[in-house]
């Protein structure tokens, strides 16, 4: 029988593959059927270290057959992969169980005029596997897209690019950000130790705890909204915002809410937080947040993609723009992002990212706060975007600038920049 976190890893590569879903949610339907947490611990390994060392795998699948690794069948080449990561990586694995698994895995994906191929390639890794060599290529040996590599090398020098490949090579730990409005960091990390989750304080978000033992997604203080899951870089960005006391609020793309729950604590009582988004299902994961963390002040709302948004002009005393973007800063996390995108999809992104301010910018106060961020590491989208923006309103002055850097700060890449409008002159 063919083990149920391989069948299953199988499942979620396909469907990352062949559709719209990224890692989290094509894992989130799959392991459903798994009742054993080791079978979904080894589903998630599997998945996440197969597409993050994708390149890696391909070279050293290619040095063991005579067949180009862009023209194997696609099924079989998910296969191979997922078994290469499991025998170069995961040692702890029998080999031989893994090979048996892939081979069967073959046959039952209809492929089975590959089960030959398919063994004897893997059986030749694993004999090998104590003795690889490797290309002195960090696209390879750290497993990115060379033109990322390439970029990273150019801006930040070798060393630094180096040193953020590897950092996006090592699973992330879960951090959690504490409902201020129902608790505190120290008492949250208290109630969680108490049932066994151990955690520490994030070192440079004030309000969150590292995972590092135990599972918190279980314990009741989840259940009942004291907490969310949210790194550490983007509980930055809503301390960012420095939301004052009583003011109003327009969180936009606003899904799944971490920063909807940092913006309501920052209100309190007093003020009133919009939060909106754009695709029904992201509005439908943002109103669950709203509604486990029991946000009293926060309204949610849906809004189109384009055109005028629907709210008064000034209404609004901050706006934060949480704007869709590449993604590229988040690699660590969500190591698809980084084989999905190409060069071409930085500007498509830019000029995306310039059309939501110019639709947003109306909607701040005279004397506001205009607050942009993204999750991406490059400057088509952060930098450049801003100076766009200030080039097309003269009612906008930029304040101060925010930028997590893997290699520098040990979090992931995201970016902040806030913009305060000018008072209309009497």
């Amino acid at each position: 029988m063919i083990g149920p976190a391989r069948r299953a890893a199988i499942d979620a590569l396909r469907a990352i593959d062949e559709g719209p879903l990224d890692l989290g949610e094509a894992v989130a339907r799959v392991r459903r059927p798994l009742t054993d947490e080791r079978d979904r611990a080894l589903l998630l390994e599997i998945v996440a270290g197969t597409l993050r060392m994708r390149a890696a795998l391909d070279y050293q699948l290619a040095q063991r057959t005579n067949r180009p690794i862009d023209k194997l069948d696609d099924a079989v080449l998910r296969i191979l992969r997922a078994a290469a990561f499991q025998i170069v990586y995961l040692s702890r694995l029998p080999a031989a169980a893994v090979i048996n698994d892939s081979v069967e895995l073959t046959r039952r994906t209809g492929k089975s005029s590959a089960a030959g191929f398919v063994n004897a390639v893997l059986r030749k890794l694993a004999r090998e596997r104590d003795t690889l060599t490797w290309p002195a290529d960090p696209a390879i040996t750290h497993s990115h897209p060379r033109w990322l590599v390439d970029r990273w090398v150019a801006r930040y020098g070798p060393e630094a690019a180096d040193s953020w490949l590897q950092f996006n090579n090592r699973p992330p730990a879960l951090c959690l950000a504490a409902n201020r409005a129902v608790t505190t960091r120290s008492d949250l990390a208290r109630d969680l130790a108490a049932a066994g989750v151990v955690t520490e304080p994030t070192p440079r978000a004030r309000n969150g705890l590292v995972v590092r033992d135990g599972q918190a997604l279980s314990h009741s203080a989840f259940h009942e909204g004291r907490f969310v899951v949210q790194d550490e870089a983007s509980q930055l960005i809503g301390e960012l915002s420095d939301a004052p006391p009583s003011a109003r609020v327009l969180d936009l793309c606003a899904s799944p809410g971490g920063k909807t729950l940092h913006l309501s604590a920052a209100v309190g009582a007093g003020g009133v937080v919009v939060a909106a988004d754009v695709r029904p299902r992201r509005v439908r994961v943002l109103q669950r947040t709203v509604e486990r963390c029991r946000l009293a002040n926060t309204r949610v709302v849906q809004v189109d993609a384009e055109g005028p948004l629907p709210f008064r002009a000034r209404a609004f005393d901050l706006v934060l723009i949480d704007a869709p973007c590449s993604g590229l800063g988040t690699v660590r996390r969500d190591p698809d992002i980084k084989w999905k995108r190409t060069p071409d999809d930085l500007p498509r992104f830019a000029a995306a990212q310039r059309r939501l301010l110019d639709r947003a910018a109306p909607l701040v106060r005279g004397g506001g706060t205009f607050v942009y961020s993204t999750c991406s590491s490059e400057p088509d989208e952060n930098e450049d975007v801003v100076v766009a923006f200030l080039q097309g309103h003269d009612d906008y002055r930029l304040e101060r600038t925010h930028q997590t850097l893997p290699f520098r700060d040990r979090l992931e890449a995201f970016y902040g920049a806030v913009l305060r409008r000018v008072e209309a002159s009497t």
